[in-house]
């Protein structure tokens, strides 16, 4: 068993340097470069982030006056005339959907309807969305549209229960019984592009564990991420994957970890993997330089790996302590 506490306290530190000195407000980085630069300053993601991250390790803001602060800066980012959440490095649907959920950890909504995407209360016209997304070349950058209007519906109170059934029942339609993923159809994609597929299953599985919906094919999930991970694959499009704070760590072990409480399937070599990856992942967020490190400058990625952690600790028990257990936020509500 390998003890956090003071990696948690650095990610603590580090979510403290982004913020603006008033509650509530973050940014998302804290420098750029001439090869990246960025929006510093307040950032949607920033404070979303910071709201995230703190609930997984423990440190969520209890004080009612503080709360409230928090609450008033996310509602005052929404656009009142189209209800939508605007950033400029992900679809409006992705950032709609990530200020919806960091607001419910205060119990709290936005201020008004998402009334931009409304007409998708039609099934017809839903359909149509999930229909139109770019299976073939971008199945992992669209699913922040496929997987979002679900949790824009959901937490917005738009959605009820046939709305629901229907979202369900075309991801259940659509179920690729070769890779386990999303979309059926779409199984001939280059190898360049099958680590995408499986960015893209993340974002519909984590809506699907939200309403607690069977996994159509768990065995080809589980055989699809082994395959990508114990052949090289990962780690050939991704130099460090496994030793960087980035989403496609979480999405790889979040595929195995839920499909595996659906089955049986390769048990043990999904343990065994797991524990594998995990002792590559903790070695490295324990020793790598965190003032300088791209990661803990990126509130958006350091929320990636304190939600990789939360998971490992609950599906690889008594491998991780901390003195606050960590805890997922997509326990609680959709998306990230």
């Amino acid at each position: 068993m390998r003890n956090l506490d003071e990696l948690v306290l650095q990610i603590k530190k580090t979510v403290e340097k982004h913020n603006l000195g008033k509650p509530g407000q973050y940014q998302r980085w804290l420098w750029e470069s001439a090869e990246k630069p960025r929006q510093l300053g307040l950032n949607e993601y920033g404070v979303a982030d910071a709201a995230n991250i703190l609930y997984q390790i423990g440190y969520f803001p209890q004080d009612p006056k503080e709360r409230a602060e928090w609450v008033s800066v996310l509602q005052g980012m929404q656009n009142p005339e189209t209800g939508m959440y605007a950033e400029s490095t992900h679809h409006t649907l992705h950032t709609t959907a990530h200020c919806m959920a960091a607001l419910e950890l205060f119990d709290a909504k936005p201020l008004y309807r998402p009334t931009e995407v409304l007409k998708y209360k039609d099934k017809n016209e839903l359909y149509k969305l999930l229909d139109s997304l770019r299976w073939e070349d971008a199945p992992w950058r669209d699913s922040h549209i496929g997987a979002g209007i679900y949790v824009v519906m959901l937490l917005s109170d738009e959605a009820d229960i046939e709305w629901i059934r229907a979202y369900f029942k075309w991801l259940d339609d659509n179920a690729d019984p070769i890779t386990g993923m999303w979309r059926k159809g779409f199984t001939t994609l280059p190898e360049s592009l099958t680590h995408k597929v499986l960015g893209g299953a993340f974002h519909y599985l984590f809506n699907m564990e939200n309403h607690k919906r069977a996994i159509i094919y768990p065995e080809k999930m589980i055989d699809t991420c082994l395959e990508q991970y114990l052949s090289g694959e990962l780690n050939h499009y991704f130099k460090n994957f496994g030793r960087r704070c980035e989403f496609l760590e979480m999405d790889f072990v979040y595929c195995i970890t839920r499909a595996m409480r659906q089955c049986h399937h390769r048990f043990e070599e999904c343990r065994q993997t797991l524990l594998k990856f995990e002792k590559e992942f903790l070695d490295f967020m324990l020793s790598c330089d965190y003032e300088k490190d791209e990661g803990f400058n990126d509130m958006h990625s350091l929320f990636a790996a304190t939600c990789t952690l939360a998971e490992l600790s609950s599906a690889l028990p008594g491998t991780i302590e901390t003195t606050k257990p960590l805890k997922l936020v997509l326990d609680r509500r959709p998306f990230i």
